[in-house]
């Protein structure tokens, strides 16, 4: 004979049961916050994104930017608006020094690499946060301000919530990887607004593309800047495994700025890509001043997803939605950009619009590294367009299929 089960029992079992399905609500989430955006080749998948006008406030375009995401070196936006916050009260001067400790010294690249009791100037540590990343320099400057990284990170936080960043929470003041380190691209938009609105005397740092340091060069920055020029004007990008590769840009065309926020990409090229055609497609946009504003916009929903598990984080992958062109496979990286950049002058000399992308690919065998040489990204018609050409002098040329580019990666050695 069957006995019930006590009560006791089945309330556990009915806990378990609700714990398991918010579990399942919440992976559900995560995933749908990565979806597929266009690019000129193929979907893309692609996180939450936002473009706010920076007059009005207003919302011109946005997908899931109340989805809480890891902001990476995001992070550093806040940190340098506390610096920022520092230098208007006068308890900073730009020409003062920035001590680092071994705390500061010890933390992974990105770095400047000082030692324990070496500094820099104020400024130089803004403009090393902006063209570097620097998360030493970021500790320096948490230790700094605040006399301990976790007091500023606290400090961050409490800044966050005054701006109206509701649902952003700061652990370190570099992006590190930490799990209760989230923030969304709504309130990463807010920011930017702040940083803008609150400090036009010490905006232009984020145009930083480079800056020398003693001898050494100290850069490259933020490529958007380049890409979109001569409109864009700074801001900051960042990345982890988990958060992919994430990107704040502000721009100013026909006399009016717009930020755009954009999360979640595999490659940061593709990140870049699309933050330009973003921008593009705000600026044809109408509006009389009617749209949401982006403090209107719901925030905090879902868990951050992983964009890149860390198993994958480290790997060559090629993540990108056109065909590939395979040049062939030679002995030295030299060899292999010469073919590279005769195939990209052919693509140009042939009318194709969109060029593709280096992908100079390792291969190895029986303890030998050759570097096959492929232009990658490319639109199905053009990749066969330049290997017609390429076979039709006798010379080796494959068409690749993004589905065909996986590791080991073997099939290219030749």
């Amino acid at each position: 004979m069957l006995k019930t089960p006590p009560a006791s029992m089945a309330m556990n079992v009915r806990l378990l049961l609700c714990i398991l399905g918010l579990f399942a609500l919440s992976l559900a989430s995560a995933r749908a916050q990565i979806a597929t955006v266009a690019s000129p080749t193929g979907p893309v998948p692609a996180g939450p994104y936002v473009v706010v006008d920076v007059a009005t406030g207003e919302t011109l375009m946005d997908r899931n930017a109340g989805a809480l995401w890891y902001p990476a070196s995001l992070t550093k936006i806040m940190t340098i608006y506390i610096v920022f916050e520092e230098l208007k009260a006068g308890r900073l001067q730009l020409a003062a020094t920035l001590p680092f400790s071994e705390n500061a010294r010890k933390k992974p690249a990105s770095h400047l690499g000082l030692a324990p009791g070496q500094g820099i100037t104020v400024e130089q540590g803004i403009q090393a946060l902006v063209a570097r990343s620097a998360n030493d320099v970021a500790t320096a400057f948490g230790e700094q301000i605040s006399g301990s990284e976790p007091a500023f990170a606290q400090r961050m936080t409490d800044t966050a919530k005054r701006l109206g960043m509701t649902a952003t929470t700061f652990r370190n003041a570099n992006g590190w990887p930490d799990p209760g380190q989230v923030t969304t691209a709504r309130d990463m938009a807010i920011l930017a607004l702040a940083l803008i609105k609150d400090f036009p005397e010490y905006y232009g740092y984020f145009r930083t593309k480079d800056f020398m340091l003693g001898k050494q060069r100290i850069g490259p920055g933020v490529k958007f800047l380049d890409l979109y020029s001569p409109y864009a004007d700074g801001l900051k990008t960042g990345f982890i495994c988990a958060s992919g590769f994430n990107i704040v840009g502000s721009a100013v065309r026909d006399g009016r700025r717009l930020v755009a926020v954009a999360f979640g990409f595999r490659r940061s090229d593709l990140r870049d890509e699309f933050l330009v055609r973003l921008f593009d497609e705000a600026y044809a946009l109408k509006t009389a001043g009617s749209r949401q504003k982006i403090w209107q916009l719901r925030n905090g929903e879902g868990g951050p997803a992983t964009v890149l598990p860390y198993g994958e984080c480290g790997t060559i992958r090629y993540d990108m939605p056109g065909d590939a062109v395979w040049l062939g496979t030679f002995g030295d990286w030299r060899s292999a950009k010469t073919a590279f950049d005769a195939g990209q002058a052919r693509l140009l000399a042939m009318g194709v619009a969109q060029a593709g992308k280096e992908w100079i690919l390792p291969v190895a065998s029986n303890q030998v590294t050759k570097q096959a040489a492929i232009i990658a990204d490319l639109q199905p018609e053009a990749a066969q367009k330049l290997c017609a050409e390429y076979q039709a002098r006798k010379s080796f040329c494959v068409v690749k299929k993004p589905s065909d580019m996986a590791a080991p990666f073997s099939g290219f050695w030749r």
